[in-house]
């Protein structure tokens, strides 16, 4: 299957008898039966059996989890949703790649907070607990030309994880930034983690950037917001991407903060595109409606991200059988 097809999980005699196939790879005694209703269909059946055994498997057995979270502003509470699915799909999330709101998210799981507690604090926060965002403030800026500050967004992630460092979270993590000064892409994965993933959602031209190191740093979503060659595609790293759909803008542009958020939309595209077609599977919550800014749609946002993770769950387990079987018949690779 190509990379970015769409997703098909009608039966198929071939991919019934290729699971079959793997069975005689695994290990028999990771083979366990699977109880699974009357009328499925039969290559979900085998599928959900054999995905019984791989998940057994350490990495270097199986491929290696690589879950890529992109930016969207509060569309990328979304990420929360195919998280929540992906746990209950029992799909290993082996690293954590993130960038913008895709690194708040990512830092709070990779530390090891459950998905349902992610899911309360994005019901409950606001701009207002992240920074010093206001009606008035935005007047301030306008009128002063003075940025406002994303200091309470590092001080709310600290009272959630700790003074954590990267080397100090459960999941190994890395985030994007980017310097504001040369444009160049900033790659953290050592250090403070409420400090990187701060600098990672700094929107610019709104926020002061976030000094660090002789450097001044905001959004990563700026240089790259879907940062899918982190880590290569060399087969033993499956790359899974989650991208939220982008603001449906065929309204009217009514204020400053959507205007801005919609240039910066509009210089991604034709990056986003290839870096969309890196990812093994890509998952897209359909969250168009959303506004960026709008905090206070996170049910909204999370239910269309389980959505978009069910309907995908499939093909990632199909896929995921598929190549480790292809790593098995070539030889076990050491973790």
């Amino acid at each position: 299957m190509k990379k970015g097809a769409k997703l098909n999980s009608s039966p198929s005699f071939p991919f019934i008898v290729f699971l079959l196939s793997l069975s005689m790879v695994l290990p028999a005694s990771a083979v366990s039966p699977v109880a699974m209703p009357a009328g499925v269909a039969p290559d979900r059946l085998v599928t959900e059996v054999l995905w019984d055994s791989l998940v057994r498997l350490p990495v270097g057995r199986r491929p290696r989890v690589v879950l890529v979270l992109g930016g969207g502003g509060a569309r990328g509470l979304s990420h929360i949703g195919v998280l929540r699915v992906l746990e209950q799909e029992r799909i290993p999330v082996d690293q954590i790649v993130g960038v913008s709101v895709g690194a708040l998210v990512g830092a709070l799981y990779a530390a090891g907070l459950p998905v349902e507690k992610i899911e309360a604090m994005a019901g409950q926060v606001g701009w207002n607990q992240l920074t010093d965002f206001s009606n008035f403030s935005m007047v301030k800026l306008i009128l002063s030309d003075e940025l406002l500050s994303t200091a309470k967004m590092e001080s709310y992630l600290q009272s959630q994880i700790g003074n954590m460092s990267f080397s100090d979270l459960k999941i190994p993590f890395t985030c994007l930034a980017t310097d504001l000064r040369t444009g160049d892409r900033v790659v953290f994965n050592e250090g403070s983690v409420a400090l990187a993933a701060r600098a990672s959602a700094t929107i610019p031209a709104i926020f002061k950037p976030v000094k660090y190191r002789q450097r001044l740093l905001v959004d990563g979503g700026l240089v790259d917001n879907l940062p899918t060659d982190i880590v290569s595609g060399d087969g033993q790293n499956f790359i899974l991407a989650v991208m939220p759909n982008g603001e449906d803008m065929s309204g009217e542009v009514t204020n400053v903060l959507k205007a801005l958020v919609r240039s910066i939309d509009i210089q991604k595209d034709t990056l986003m595109k290839l870096k969309k077609s890196k990812a093994d599977v890509l998952i897209e919550p359909d969250v168009q409606r959303i506004s960026m800014v709008d905090l206070g749609k996170s049910k909204e946002c999370v239910d269309a991200g389980a959505l978009a993770g069910r309907k995908a769950a499939l093909e990632i387990k199909k896929l995921m059988i598929e190549r480790t079987l292809k790593m098995n018949v070539n030889g076990p690779v050491a973790p």
